[in-house]
């Protein structure tokens, strides 16, 4: 195992979580299909889109949160950085 020791095995089965999913036959192949086209393993491509679908909800609660504070800095008259930095010398 490329000089890791005979422990590396066991330490990386231990830091996994193995769990059982239910496709449809359609979705598999496609899963192994992927998996094929990419070289990757099919639990590789799973966790590949799990992340991306996660990055994909982070970017969308960022943005919902950064409108809410938009809004919330026009109603105030904050349109620049400029605005920003008077209306927080006022304060």
């Amino acid at each position: 195992m490329l000089g890791f020791g005979p422990h590396l095995m066991e330490y990386l089965m231990s830091v996994a979580a193995k769990k059982s999913v239910a496709l449809s036959s359609a979705l598999s192949k496609e899963l192994a299909k992927i998996a094929r086209e990419e070289g990757k393993t099919v639990s590789a491509v799973i966790e590949d889109a799990l992340r991306e679908s996660k990055r994909k909800r982070l970017t969308q609660s960022f943005l919902a949160i950064q409108g809410y504070w938009t809004k919330k800095a026009r109603e105030k008259g904050i349109l620049t950085e400029r605005d920003l930095r008077k209306y927080l010398a006022a304060r």
